[in-house]
């Protein structure tokens, strides 16, 4: 389940299709994560520990870069609606973008109790 769901976030095309996708990601390793609990030597491996931080630090890395992509969005957004660079996004084919929008979920870390 957790490679479909990566091999379905990177072939994702479009804003919408990729914040989809990314939900299906974060649910397929909650799941990893609660089969986990009950194998108490999975959980006290020094790999499982390390995969543990390695996804917080993921896990930053992604809220960072949704909120700069936002913001990026933002910025052009208001570009294209406002003069007089509204004009040039005109006669360039810029056009207003979506933001990334993931479900509340999604928004905050994973939960992983050891």
């Amino acid at each position: 389940a957790v490679v479909q769901a990566r091999n379905a976030a990177v072939a994702a095309d479009g804003v919408a299709a990729q914040a989809e996708t990314d939900n299906l990601l974060t649910g397929a390793l909650r799941q990893v994560f609660a089969l986990a609990e009950a194998y108490p030597d999975l959980k006290a491996n020094e790999n499982f520990a390390k995969l543990q931080e390695d996804l917080t630090e993921t896990e930053s890395l992604i809220a960072y870069s949704r909120q700069h992509y936002n913001d990026t969005v933002l910025r052009l957004n208001n570009k294209v609606q406002t003069v007089p660079s509204n004009i040039v996004a005109s006669m360039f084919g810029f056009t207003e973008r979506e933001y990334f929008e993931a479900d509340g979920e999604a928004r905050g870390p994973v939960n992983i109790e050891f």
